[in-house]
């Protein structure tokens, strides 16, 4: 459905959306154009030179903040497709500077839709992430808050044929300041700080969060939250893929953190749909049949008291296989140092 049409991504050079504009440039060769909106100029310098004018004709750079209403609202004047990416995300940073998390994650969030919806815009997928469930950080309420904004605004967009969902998945392999680089910068020391040892996260690759946006994009009806079935592993497991002749250091759980992480809360179960590779969260003020949706797309209701969480999920990455993710996704060159 990309093809011939115009799509923005907010956030556009994040390691989402560097991924996700070369992911779309490959596959849709015939697509209008694709806006990469965001406000450093130096990513989007750096970004432009990777993609030179007279092979990619498609492709725009706009510099503007999600918190300026306005400048969204001229960024989407012939979009017809809108990925938000654009968030403060490092849970430090943002329980240190609050209302700067929510002014870009929420007030920004805001300001997407109200563009989105004046400007005739079709679909808008919203990234959101596991820490949204059950949040106990400030990262976490300001991204729940996103996500009922976006599901709700389904319900007052009047007349415009235009559909909002969500995504919803856990640590990125390799996106700016997760574990793993991190811990690849550590190992030299012979030393990796961890915060827990019965830690457990979610992985997913970036290739397999665009591969979810684009599901969506096709698939949605308008008021989804859409959970990826994808596996766990321990911190314990990552360390040892890393660096095996480590020392743990154990450094406590930071403020905001999780042992564990959840995805689909008991609470969510019961308006949630399961599917062979994913979960749909249905928006908890109707706006279709859940039970036409699940019929339609091959699904069932979740049963009361379900749960998707990292530490008691049912698949999970060994030692190995978390080397060997790390070469493809992270650091081609990356070998147990002996």
């Amino acid at each position: 459905m990309l093809n011939g049409s115009s799509i923005l991504v907010t956030g556009g050079t994040g390691s989402f959306g560097k991924k996700f504009v070369q992911t779309v440039l490959e596959r849709y060769p015939d697509i209008k154009r694709v806006v990469v909106f965001s406000r450093d100029e130096l990513k989007q310098f750096e970004m432009a030179q990777l993609y030179p004018k007279d092979r990619y004709p498609a492709l725009r750079f706009f510099i503007g903040d999600v918190r300026d209403e306005k400048r969204l609202w001229r960024a989407m004047e012939g979009i017809d497709i809108v990925v938000h990416a654009a968030a403060l995300k490092h849970v430090p940073v943002c329980e240190y500077n609050p209302f700067e998390a929510v002014k870009t994650n929420v007030l920004g969030a805001q300001n997407v839709i109200e563009a989105a919806i004046d400007r005739d815009v079709k679909r808008v997928v919203a990234l959101s992430t596991d820490k949204a469930a059950a949040p106990i950080n400030l990262y976490g309420a300001t991204k729940l808050t996103s996500d009922k904004l976006f599901t709700a605004a389904n319900n007052f967009r009047g007349h415009h044929d235009i559909r909002f969902s969500v995504v919803r998945y856990g640590n990125v392999m390799g996106s700016r300041g997760s574990v793993i680089p991190f811990f690849l910068e550590q190992r030299s020391s012979g030393t990796l700080p961890i915060t827990d040892e019965r830690m457990t996260r979610f992985n997913i690759s970036l290739e397999e969060g665009v591969d979810l946006v684009l599901f969506a994009l096709e698939n949605m009806w308008g008021g989804e939250i859409f959970v990826p079935k994808i596996p766990s592993y321990k911190i314990t497991d990552v360390a040892e893929a890393v660096c095996p002749g480590c020392e743990l250091k154990l450094v406590g759980i930071r403020p905001g953190e999780k042992l564990h992480e959840e995805m689909v809360t008991e609470t969510d179960a019961i308006n949630t749909i399961e599917f062979d590779d994913y979960f749909v969260i249905v928006p908890s003020v109707p706006l279709w049949k859940p039970t036409e949706y699940a019929s339609q797309f091959g699904g069932k209701m979740c049963e009361p008291g379900f749960r998707y969480s990292s530490g008691t999920n049912t698949e999970w990455l060994g030692v190995d296989e978390l080397r060997s993710l790390i070469r493809q996704h992270v650091d081609p060159a990356f070998e147990i140092e002996s």
